[in-house]
């Protein structure tokens, strides 16, 4: 009866904080939908995206998806686990199972194409390109998008330098490069068409998609570590929901 008890006091716990984390979720991700500052706004100036973007630009809506399971997960285990309920503990279980099918799915596909983030990204490439080449300078919204990108990643352009000659910002400016170009080399303020070759022949200002990507493969070991987590979490979550509905059919 003890055990009992705490295994139900475990459950509310447990599940009232996947039902916060849901909220949370959901919020971020009709936020996501309703601020057209997103990161998103980076593509706005390409005219053909690959079919894999225009499923990145629904992220808001994975968000939601995501917030609102988690949302009836956790009420479902709520009060399951309270009212002592086999219906509602019995489809937490399932629930909760099906999620970890897919989580074990989905690892097994990002092993297999592990290589597939650098080459969606790499298909960009020339739409981008073509982007900065037209709008960066005129279009305000994506000149401080990519401004803000650049100084956050300390990187230059998609690629390298290169990807600004012939825009309108060289236009305006002499035919010099964004001031990100130059941070952190040894080509000072002036970033003239010279000096920016001799940085790109010195490697001191990355490109964003390295950055990505470097950033990326950093931080694979912490969500790896967090996926462990979760399983085992979930692992635990079924357990004790089976152990729970035993008991409340023997009573």
């Amino acid at each position: 009866m003890c055990c009992s008890s705490f295994l139900k006091m475990m459950m509310f716990i447990f599940n009232g904080a996947i039902f916060v984390a849901g909220a949370a979720v959901l919020g971020v991700g009709i936020w996501v939908k309703v601020d057209s500052n997103s990161f998103m706004g980076l593509v706005d100036g390409v005219e053909e995206l690959p079919s894999e973007i225009t499923q990145v630009a629904n992220v808001g809506y994975l968000l939601i998806g995501v917030g609102s399971v988690l949302a009836v997960i956790g009420f479902l285990g709520c009060c399951g686990a309270v009212k002592e309920s086999k219906c509602m503990l019995l489809t937490f279980f399932s629930i909760v199972l099906i999620i970890f099918l897919i989580e074990v799915a989905a690892a097994v596909v990002v092993l297999v194409f592990k290589d597939f983030a650098e080459d969606l990204f790499n298909s960009l490439e020339t739409e981008i390109h073509k982007s900065l080449v037209t709008n960066y300078g005129e279009d305000e919204t994506l000149t401080s998008l990519w401004n803000s990108t650049m100084a956050g990643f300390q990187c230059c352009g998609y690629k390298n330098y290169t990807d600004f000659d012939g825009s309108p910002f060289q236009d305006m400016n002499g035919n010099f490069y964004p001031p990100q170009c130059c941070n952190g080399t040894s080509i000072g303020e002036a970033c003239s068409q010279l000096s920016a070759q001799i940085a790109a022949n010195l490697q001191l200002v990355d490109g964003c998609l390295n950055k990505l990507l470097q950033f990326i493969e950093a931080n694979t070991p912490i969500v790896a570590g967090v996926a462990l987590g979760i399983a085992a979490l979930e692992i635990a979550a079924m357990v004790v929901s089976m152990v729970l509905y035993k008991d409340i059919g023997n009573k």
